[in-house]
C-alpha cells in the first residue's frame, strides 16, 4: 500500500494479507464458538435432557459433559424436592398458615365432616417425561405440573377420607390414611408418566368443625377416661388372677394329697379285711368267736362302771347294792 499524488493505492498483496487474516480471524471465531457450544455444565440440583436432531438422546447428571455442537439441543430440569400445602397446592412458607375451614372441609364414611389439611413433598424424577408428556409452551411448567399433583392429591384425599368414619379420620386411622394417600397419589401420577415422584406426605390438620369441636372433644374425653378405666380393670385383672391361679393350683395338689391318702387307707383296710376273711376261710368259729371278744374289748374299754352277772341268775335286783351313793 503507498500513496501517489493525494490517492490511496492498494496493492494486491495486502488485499490477500487481509483476506488471509480474516478468514484466521473466521476460523478461531468458529472454533471458539463449536468449542464453546460442545460443553454445558449441569448443576447439582438439575438434570439435562440431550435433544439430538430434536429426537430424545439422553439424560444427563450433575457435572460437565460434551455434546455435538449444533446438532444436540440440551434442556434442563429442576429436581430439588418441593413441597405443597394441600388441598389448594400452594407453596406456603409458612407452614402454621391455614386455610378457611369451609374451604378445607371434606365429607366422611358416616356422613360427617373433617376439616383435612396436608402436605405434598415432590421432586422429578424423570426429566425426559417431565419436560415433553405435558409440555405446554404458554403455561410455566413447574406451575402447570403442580396443578396436576394438586388434583391428583384433592382426589385421592377425598376417596380415603370418604372411606372412613369421623371417628377413624381424626384418631386411630390418620397412619393409615396417610399410607394409603401416599401410594394412591403415586399411582395415580404414574398412570400420567409426569415424571413426577412424591417422596412424602403428611397430614398436617385433621379436625372436627368449629361447631361441633366442643362435642369432639366431649366424646374424646370420654372414650380417654374409657380407655383408663380399662387399663386399670386389665392391671387388676393381670394382679388377681395368678394370685387365683396359684390357689387354685394349691387347692389341686391338697385335693390330689388327700385323695392318695385315703387310697392308701382304703388299700389299707382292703388288705386287712381280706386276711381276714382268709383267716376266717380257714377257721371260721374261732376267727368269728376271735372277732367278737375284740369288738366286745373295744367297746368295754369305754365304759367306766362295769356289771358281770351269770347268765343263769334269776332275779338281778337282790345283787345290787342300792344303798351304795
Amino acid at each position: 500500500m503507498s500513496l501517489n499524488q493525494g490517492s490511496i493505492e492498494i496493492r494486491p498483496a495486502d488485499v490477500l494479507r487481509l483476506i488471509r487474516a480474516a478468514g484466521f480471524g473466521l476460523i478461531a471465531l468458529l472454533i471458539v464458538l463449536t468449542i464453546s457450544n460442545s460443553m454445558y455444565t449441569v448443576q447439582p440440583s438439575e438434570k439435562a435432557v440431550v435433544l439430538r436432531f430434536g429426537s430424545y438422546h439422553g439424560t444427563s447428571d450433575p457435572g460437565l459433559h460434551f455434546c455435538i455442537p449444533f446438532v444436540d439441543e440440551v434442556l434442563t430440569a429442576d429436581v430439588r424436592e418441593r413441597t405443597i400445602r394441600m388441598p389448594f397446592g400452594m407453596e406456603d412458607s409458612r407452614p402454621d398458615s391455614r386455610f378457611d375451614e369451609d374451604d378445607v372441609l371434606m365429607l366422611t364414611g358416616d356422613l360427617n365432616a373433617a376439616a383435612v389439611e396436608w402436605t405434598v413433598q415432590w421432586l422429578v424424577a424423570n426429566p425426559r417425561q417431565y419436560l415433553f408428556t405435558f409440555h405446554q409452551p404458554q403455561y410455566d411448567q413447574e406451575e402447570f405440573l403442580r396443578g396436576i399433583i394438586t388434583i391428583v392429591g384433592r382426589t385421592v384425599m377425598n376417596r380415603l377420607v370418604g372411606d372412613y368414619s369421623i371417628d377413624e379420620v381424626l384418631t386411630g386411622k390418620r397412619s393409615e390414611i396417610r399410607e394409603a394417600a401416599l401410594e394412591a397419589t403415586q399411582r395415580m401420577l404414574d398412570k400420567y408418566e409426569c415424571g413426577i415422584r412424591v417422596t412424602d406426605l403428611q397430614l398436617q390438620r385433621v379436625t372436627p368443625p368449629e361447631q361441633v369441636k366442643a362435642s369432639f372433644a366431649a366424646v374424646n374425653e370420654a372414650v380417654q377416661t374409657r380407655d383408663k378405666l380399662e387399663n386399670e380393670a386389665n392391671k387388676e385383672k393381670n394382679t388377681l388372677l395368678p394370685q387365683a391361679r396359684a390357689e387354685r393350683d394349691k387347692a389341686i395338689r391338697e385335693a390330689e394329697g388327700y385323695a392318695s391318702r385315703r387310697r392308701s387307707e382304703v388299700n389299707g383296710e382292703i388288705d386287712a379285711l381280706m386276711a381276714q376273711y382268709e383267716q376266717f376261710a380257714r377257721a371260721p368259729e374261732e376267727t368269728r368267736q376271735r372277732l367278737y371278744l375284740e369288738a366286745m374289748e373295744r367297746i368295754l374299754s369305754n365304759v367306766k362302771d362295769k356289771t358281770i352277772i351269770d347268765s343263769d341268775l334269776q332275779q338281778l335286783l337282790p345283787l345290787l347294792n342300792l344303798n351304795q351313793d
